[in-house]
C-alpha cells in the first residue's frame, strides 16, 4: 500500500515522517533460506519503499528472533493479572506451540510488538544505518533483504536496521501494556 502511494501520490511523502517495516532479516529467511514473508509477498513493493528516501527502520527476522516466548515471559504476564493478561498468555501459548510445530521452536518469537516496542522507544533495539536492497528476480532469493552490513557496495544508506534487542526492556514495555489494560 505505502509502495502504491508513493507511486501514484509522490506529493503524499512529505506526509510521512518515518516508515517502521517488519520484515525482512540480515540472514535467515523465513519462507525460504533467505526470503522473509513479508518481503517475498510483494518485493517490487519492499524495492519501491526502500528507494524512496523515506526515514525507514527495518526490523527483521534477526532481532524478532531475540524475543523468545519463554516460560518466565508468559509467568510473568499471567503475573499481571488481569482479563487481558490472562488472554495474553493464552494467545503465547497458541503462538508458540504454533511455532513448535511448524519450526520446532517451542520458544516462538514475537515479530511485530518488537516493531511497536521500537516506534515507542527507539532505546529498547540498536540499530545500524546501512544500505538494502531487496531482491526481486532470484529464484531462490526473491525478497531477500540483502543487508549490506560492512558497507561493502559502497551506496548510500537508506534504513536503519534493529540489529539487536533490549530483552528486558522489550518486556518491561509489554508488561507495563498489558498491566495499563483491563
Amino acid at each position: 500500500n505505502i509502495a502504491l502511494l508513493l507511486q501514484q501520490h509522490p506529493e503524499a511523502a512529505r506526509s510521512i515522517k518515518e516508515i517502521i517495516w517488519m520484515g525482512g532479516s540480515t540472514g535467515r529467511g523465513n519462507v525460504g533460506a533467505y526470503p522473509e514473508f513479508n518481503a517475498w509477498a510483494d518485493p517490487e513493493a519492499a524495492a519501491v519503499v526502500f528507494a524512496s528516501g523515506l526515514p525507514l527502520t527495518m526490523v527483521g527476522l534477526n532481532i524478532s528472533h531475540q524475543a523468545l516466548i519463554t516460560e518466565e515471559v508468559v509467568q510473568r504476564i499471567a503475573a499481571v493479572g488481569n482479563r487481558t493478561a490472562a488472554f495474553g498468555v493464552e494467545l503465547l501459548r497458541f503462538f508458540s506451540a504454533s511455532y513448535d510445530r511448524a519450526e520446532g521452536m517451542p520458544e516462538g518469537p514475537l515479530h511485530d510488538p518488537i516493531t511497536v516496542a521500537i516506534a515507542i522507544d527507539r532505546a529498547v533495539a540498536t540499530v545500524q544505518r546501512c544500505h538494502v536492497d531487496i531482491e526481486t528476480a532470484g529464484e531462490f532469493t526473491a525478497g531477500a533483504t540483502c543487508v549490506d552490513l560492512h558497507d561493502m557496495l559502497g551506496k548510500e544508506a537508506n534504513a536503519d536496521v534493529a540489529l539487536t534487542l533490549d530483552v528486558p526492556a522489550f518486556w518491561n514495555l509489554v508488561t507495563d501494556a498489558v498491566a495499563a489494560l483491563a
